[in-house]
Formats: structure tokens, sequence, C-alpha cells
């Protein structure tokens, strides 16, 4: 869809269009969520709702920390470029009109240039790192325990950014930034696995979803206040940004009322009596032996398939093709300039003439959240680009968006899926480093067709997921490994599974 991108000159020259594109997404992607929920509302106990709402705030503060940085981009710069000595009292009287060229020029000095791209991608550093270790921090104490330790990270990194002013702003921004993205790195993988652990069978892929939405919602209330005239100004941005750490807070008040996943209890420590009191919070007055019993069944199956090391992974011959799918597409997930929009959008629609780009920005931040639910010279250009915007936030939300992080699960048995996941991870962090830190870069170089880029890579992914990607649905792990040899029922190496099985790195 980044096709729709090319004329970036033309891109929603009105402020109407910018709004219509963000109100879009955010309403289609809460309908498609609330319909679904409607019927489980019957079903769900106070207990659980409370487990899983409050589980949402760690993805609600990721979305938050993900696009709090956008609107106020220009506000920050100014700051970062009066800490660095280069923005005189005359300069900044510019902002009014009075020296815009000069103004512009500090702004654009390479050294501010540099600060605010690190700023920015800062936080998929964090992210990356911490990737490999959600597996270790939820088994280390629980998934409970696990997300109330990581939230004093949040916690730090609201405080880093909140009082940027009291030293060099740059550096407190960038500091507090990588903290925040080791936080998130960690939550974007806790939150998931807890809900998915504590949700009822028939409904856990729906509210599976909400890990999704409070990304979305997150990312949409950051950019609602980040207005000039709330607190994305020069006076208040710095709470802006530490209100980073805020959804932390509430969740660390709540997670004590939160019961521990039975799974974990049950398949990872053996507790059966805490596992049925748990299952009993959760569900209410009813027998959990069935539940039980299904537990027990899986452990006995995750017992005899041992861990998979992430180094034994990456050098076996038996999982190559199946890594190299998902790596591809997670890859095509941030190299489809998504997140370029996410981070970049204010400075995007600005160039292509916008009066108000914060307020395009926002109308993009609620297009996203809907479908998570569910040339100058000619005027009818801008219904064009209105249009492109509509369709590649809203496919990127039922495609790229949701799917790379399902695929994994389903490509790999028990032993090798925690390595799979955490290699996926760390590629999908990595490559959103990448676009976080290039793009303005790139955006000078190709100007008006900066997305001809990301749209000769989709391209490319879209021939490789239609030659490479196997459907999955109703297959067994064993089916979907004969699709990946071409020889259906081929049994794998017995040497190299038996070299695999006596690996037991993390």
């Amino acid at each position: 869809m980044c096709l729709f991108l090319l004329p970036c000159r033309w891109l929603l020259k009105s402020e109407f269009v910018h709004l219509s594109v963000g109100v879009c997404d955010c309403v289609c992607e809460s309908v498609c969520l609330i319909n679904g929920f409607l019927s489980l509302v019957q079903q769900i106990t106070g207990t659980l709702a409370i487990a899983v709402f409050t589980a949402a705030l760690g993805s609600l503060q990721y979305g938050y920390s993900l696009g709090v940085i956008n609107a106020p981009q220009k506000i920050i710069e100014k700051n970062y470029a009066r800490s660095l000595g280069l923005l005189s009292e005359r300069l900044e009287q510019s902002e009014n009109g009075t020296d815009e060229t000069g103004f512009s020029e500090s702004r654009n000095h390479p050294e501010v240039v540099m600060y605010w791209s690190l700023s920015v991608a800062i936080f998929s550093i964090g992210g990356m790192v911490s990737s490999f270790l959600v597996g270790f921090v939820g088994d280390l104490r629980g998934r409970v325990k696990g997300m109330l330790m990581v939230n004093v990270l949040a916690v730090v990194a609201g405080l880093l950014m909140g009082l940027c002013r009291i030293w060099k702003p740059h550096i407190m921004v960038i500091s507090g930034r990588a903290v925040m993205g080791f936080y998130c790195g960690l939550t974007s993988g806790l939150v998931p696995m807890y809900i998915g652990e504590i949700a009822p069978k028939a409904y856990r892929g729906a509210l599976g979803t909400l890990h999704q939405l409070a990304i979305v919602i997150g990312i949409l209330i950051s950019q609602v206040i980040g207005l000039d005239f709330v607190l994305g100004n020069d006076a208040m941005w710095p709470l802006l940004l530490g209100l980073s750490g805020a959804p932390a807070i509430l969740q660390s008040l709540l997670l004590p009322f939160c019961p521990e996943s039975p799974r974990y209890l049950y398949i990872l420590l053996g507790k059966e009596q805490e596992a049925r009191k748990s299952l009993r919070r959760l569900k209410g007055a009813y027998d959990p032996t069935p539940d039980l019993e299904e537990m027990k069944r899986e452990k006995d199956e995750a017992d005899k398939e041992p861990r998979v090391s992430i180094l034994s992974l990456i050098f076996s011959s038996v999982y190559r093709q199946q890594l190299f799918v998902a790596l591809m597409m997670h890859l095509s997930q941030q190299l489809s300039g998504i997140n370029a929009i996410f981070y970049y959008s204010t400075a995007i629609f600005a160039q292509a003439g916008v009066s108000q780009p914060v307020y395009a920005t926002i109308g993009v931040g609620v297009i996203n959240t809907v479908f998570t639910l569910v040339s100058n010279d000619f005027s009818w250009m801008s219904y064009v680009s209105m249009s492109a915007i509509f369709l590649f936030v809203s496919f990127f939300e039922i495609g790229p968006g949701p799917i790379p992080w399902f695929i994994v699960a389903e490509l790999f048995s028990q032993g090798p899926r925690p390595a799979a996941i955490a290699l996926a991870g760390c590629c999908n962090w990595t490559s959103n480093f990448i676009i976080a830190m290039t793009f303005p870069y790139i955006q000078v170089w190709l100007d008006c067709y900066v997305f001809i880029l990301f749209a000769v890579l989709l391209f490319v992914f879209t021939l490789f997921i239609y030659l490479r990607v196997p459907e999955t649905k109703g297959k067994t792990f064993k089916e979907i490994a004969a699709v990946f040899q071409k020889k259906p029922g081929t049994p794998k190496d017995n040497a190299e599974l038996q070299q695999l099985k006596t690996s037991t790195d993390a």
C-alpha cells in the first residue's frame, strides 16, 4: 500500500483529511473489539477483568512511549538547540515569524538532527536488548511479580524525562528513552504471555487482542495530549514525556490483586493446589479438574521436548527454513514504513504543506486504533491521498501488524519456541531502530518520494510471503515442518535432533 503514498506533497493538504484518517483507524478497531467483547461480558469474572485490564496497562504504556515523541518534535528540537548553544535569543523570536530561516537552520543543525534521531531510535535499542530477557523475567518469580519488578524501570525512565530541564535535556531524554525502551521490550512480551495464560481457552484470541488495542490507544492518547495547547508546548513538554511512566504506577497498585498464571504455577512450578486456587479466582465457582488435566498433558509434552538454545536454533538446519520465514515476517512489519509514520508523521505532514501537522498525526492514530478492533496542481489529489492513508494504515493493522507475532508460535513447537520468539523480537526491535535512526536522512535524500523505498521493500516481501510462507491454519507442527522440508512425512535428522536436545542454554 506504500505505492499510494508517493505524492507526499499532495498528502492530505487539509486538516479535515488528516483528522479523518486518524478517526477512521481508531473507530473501526474499537468497533471490532467492542462487538467481540460484548459476547464475553456475561462469562468474564470480575477478577479476570481486573487482571486483563491491569496487564493491558503495560501495553498502553508501550503505545504511549511509542507515539509521545512525535507531536512535540519542533518544541523538543528547539530545546535541544538551546541546550547546545545553537539558538540565540534572536533566533528564538523567529518562532513568531521574525526570522524563520534562522530558526529552521538551528533546528536542522547536524547536532540537533543527530540527538533528535537518537532520542527516537534509542527506544528501540532498549527493546532489542531486553527482548532476550522476557522468558527469564517471566519465569524468575512469575508473570505478575515479573511485571511488578520491571515497572521500576518505567518510573525511572519517566523521572529522567520529566526532570530533563535540571541538566542537559538531550542527554536526559535520550537516557530516559533508552530505559523506557528496555522496559517496553520486556512488557511487550510479558503482557500477552500473561493474558494468554489466564484467558479462558474459548476466548484467548479475543482477549489477546487487548494487547494490540491498548498499544494503539496509548499512541492516540500521547498524540492528543501532545497538542500544543495541552502539554506539547515549551513549558509542559517535559511533563508530556514524563507521563510515560504514569501507567506503571497504576499497574503496580493493581497487580497485587491479580492472581498468578495457573499455567505458570502448575507447568513450571508443579504447584497443583495453588494453580487450582488461581483458576477458581479467575473463573469463579467451578470444577477446575478438566483445566488441570489439560495442563498436565501440556506439562508432560513439554518435558519430553527439551528447550533449544538460541545459538543451536540459529545454526540448526532442522529449523532453518521456519526461522528464516519468521524473521522475514518481522522485517516486513517494520520495513513497511509504519513506524516512520508513528515517529515522524508530524514532520512528514509539515513538509507536505499541512498548516497544523499535529492534527494530521492524531488522525493517523485514530485510524490505527479503529482497524485493530476491526500534486499540488490538482485538487482531487487530496482525496486520492486521503484514501491512500486510509488503506495503508488499515491494511497494516489487519496484516503486517499482528500476524508476525502470531505466526512464530505456530511455526515452532514447544522446544524451540522460546528461542524463536526471542530472535524474532530482537529482529523486530533492531529493524525498528534502523528505521527510527535513518528515516530523517532518507527523507532528506528522497524528499517527497520517501515512501517509494518502502513500496519497493513491500513488493519484495509480498512476493516472498506468497512463495515461501505456508498456510498454518488447522495444521500440526509436524505437518508444518513437513511443508518446509518439501517432503511430507519425512522424519527430521535424528543426529541433529539429538544434538539439539543436549543443549540446555536459554
